[in-house]
């Protein structure tokens, strides 16, 4: 099943570069994440470079990672 959900990653255009976090295993599955110039973040997949791509806001993306931290999601990685 295919969901597209958001923008095409390459027609986003920010001063930094796609990341991927430094623990990702080499395999090309990774979420990567972009600053934009508004103070947002996109989010795309590694093996989908062109898109889509989903924007948050910066409030979004501190309340996600607030929660990673806390273990609010340790039960999707089971």
């Amino acid at each position: 099943m295919e969901i597209f959900n958001g923008i095409a990653a390459d027609s986003i255009t920010a001063q930094g570069q796609w990341q991927k976090a430094r623990r990702s295993v080499n395999t090309g599955s990774c979420v990567e994440l972009r600053p934009l110039d508004n103070g947002g973040v996109a989010v795309r997949n590694s093996r989908h470079p062109s898109g889509p791509a989903l924007v948050f806001t910066r409030a979004e993306i501190d309340a996600l990672f607030d929660g990673i931290r806390e273990g609010e999601f340790d039960h999707l990685t089971v």
